[in-house]
């Protein structure tokens, strides 16, 4: 499914009916139990604490998805309009070596500063530096970070009146959150969005973070480790 991002009703039968994975999957999502793995493997990861960063990208939704009104509307399923068109955008946060902690879904045309404070509630190790780009700049997440003890490492926006001095060297390192994007996007169902609910669109992120990280716990292949993985889950599925 993160592969293809067929329809469920495609799904190959050797996996069981594809109504009930589907009902098992959501009831996954809805029980958090995606969000708990992907937990567990930061924790047994020992998450690089020296220094973190966030970044936001934007997933356009098919056009199967959108204009429905269940669930609150559009944009309580974190859909709107931006110059891409009807959107999602995609905040991430990730720790010193690239590997995802955490996602948060808002509207196409939100701005990367009003999710910082749900980024940093993430509940993992506090780091000692954040670095983000521009469009995160302000002077209340500064002030937030630094009263936690973090040092945010973030370019002034040009029309500040009093520019603040940026580590430009250290801010270098955000390269890697970038890759935690281009990496999940080789996957159609989180390159273009094919979900209706933010819910499982939030749960085949989280999926794709665990992959990474199993990918990096592990000396075996990560092919073998992932299609392994998700075989053992869908046989479990049909059979429950």
């Amino acid at each position: 499914m993160k592969y293809a991002a067929c329809p469920w009703r495609d799904m190959h039968e050797r996996y069981g009916l594809w109504n009930s994975i589907y009902v098992r999957f959501r009831r996954w999502a809805e029980q958090g139990v995606w969000d708990a793995i992907l937990a567990t493997l930061v924790e047994l990861g020992l998450t690089d604490d020296w220094q973190h960063m966030i970044d936001s990208t934007t997933v356009r939704g098919h056009v199967s998805v959108v204009g429905g009104k269940k669930g609150g509307g559009a944009r309580a399923q974190a859909f709107g309009r931006s110059r891409g068109g009807f959107t999602c955008k995609v905040h991430a946060r990730c720790d010193n070596q690239g590997r995802p902690l955490g996602f948060i879904l808002t509207s196409g045309e939100a701005s990367d500063y009003d999710a910082v404070d749900a980024l940093m509630a993430i509940p993992v190790i506090k780091p000692k530096a954040l670095l983000a780009d521009k469009g995160h700049d302000g002077d209340a997440v500064r002030e937030n970070l630094l009263m936690q003890g973090i040092l945010p490492i973030i370019p002034p926006k040009i029309n500040r009146r009093e520019p603040i001095p940026c580590y430009f060297r250290r801010y270098r390192d955000r390269n890697r959150i970038g890759r935690i994007f281009g990496h999940p996007k080789q996957f159609r169902h989180v390159a273009t969005r094919y979900d209706k609910t933010a819910l499982s669109f939030a749960s085949f992120l989280n999926l794709a973070a665990i992959r990474k990280w199993l990918s990096t716990l592990s000396t075996r292949p990560r092919s073998t480790i992932t299609e392994r993985s998700l075989e053992i889950y869908l046989a479990a599925s049909a059979n429950q």
